[in-house]
């Protein structure tokens, strides 16, 4: 278990312009980092640390600060960056604290369909993200495509597949569900919309007056319906979720297939994270795709 170092107390105190906190509690749940709730004499922080040499956490930071531009306070919270610090290496990131609760999810649904109409409004005119990123703990692509199909393969699908370990996805195979991909999405019109691009149920929650907030992202500018794929991944989304969104973005034709295609994006992830059970899911999916 990672503790927190006096200095990095010191270094948190300083940035703030505190005394030393009321209480520090660890806080469980995350796989990658350390966290905590630190609570002070007028404000209660969740604090993120990394130790690894990757900055996750700058990252995250960047990600927060950019779909904050985008949201109705009305419906849904994104955490505010209080403070990102890097000392020797390691990475310190502050965001406000937010209690959460199970209430229904009408505002979380109606929350992000503003979230992506009003990014798609500002008239992004690419595909991507100009900063190297991360889903999970694996390499996300920086760049631009002003091509929807060339972004989600060149930047999503075929980095995920150069360093897949699987002996079952040979060369002729790979060549295949590119084409088929590009076939599905061909005459489909995607809406460019910053993502959440990791929006999964641990991911969200409700505030006390029933807000929807959402944390953890792996944001890049996408097709909206890439975050409504992965709700559907693990589950955790109820029906009101879906009826707030889709009056804002009513469902295409050809969506449940675009699910598939979209959340091979994550199997590939996790296969690559965890490998096991994963590698079977992929091949699952190859074969859902070619079949299609």
């Amino acid at each position: 278990m990672q503790k927190l170092s006096p200095l990095e107390i010191s270094e948190i105190c300083e940035e703030l312009g505190e005394t030393y906190p009321k209480s520090i509690d660890q806080v469980h749940g995350g796989d990658i980092h350390s966290a905590w709730r630190i609570e002070f004499s007028n404000k209660t922080l969740f604090l993120k640390k990394n130790i690894r040499n990757k900055k996750f956490l700058e990252f995250e930071k960047y990600c927060l600060q950019n779909l904050r531009k985008y949201i109705n306070q009305e419906n849904l919270i994104i955490p505010e960056v209080i403070a990102y610090k890097n000392i020797k290496n390691i990475e310190l990131l502050l965001i406000e604290w937010i209690d959460m609760h199970n209430f229904d999810q009408k505002k979380l649904g109606k929350g992000l369909g503003e979230l992506h109409l009003k990014s798609a409004e500002s008239n992004p005119k690419m595909f991507g993200f100009p900063v190297e990123g991360f889903i999970g703990i694996t390499d996300q692509k920086k760049g631009f495509e002003d091509n929807w199909i060339d972004c989600f393969l060149n930047l999503r699908i075929i980095p995920q597949l150069l360093i897949l370990k699987s002996t079952t996805l040979d060369k002729e195979t790979i060549n295949k569900v590119q084409e088929k991909i590009k076939k599905e999405l061909l005459n489909h019109k995607p809406i460019n919309a910053l993502v959440h691009g990791d929006l999964w149920s641990g991911n969200v929650g409700m505030d006390n007056s029933k807000k929807g907030v959402i944390f953890d992202p792996a944001s890049w500018w996408a097709d909206n319906e890439v975050d409504i794929a992965m709700t559907k991944l693990f589950g955790g989304f109820r029906k009101e979720f879906y009826e707030e969104y889709h009056r804002i973005f009513p469902i295409k034709n050809g969506f449940e297939k675009r699910i598939i295609i979209y959340n091979f994006y994550h199997i590939l992830n996790h296969a690559n994270m965890f490998g096991a059970g994963y590698l079977k899911q992929v091949e699952d999916y190859v074969k859902s795709i070619l079949n299609m």
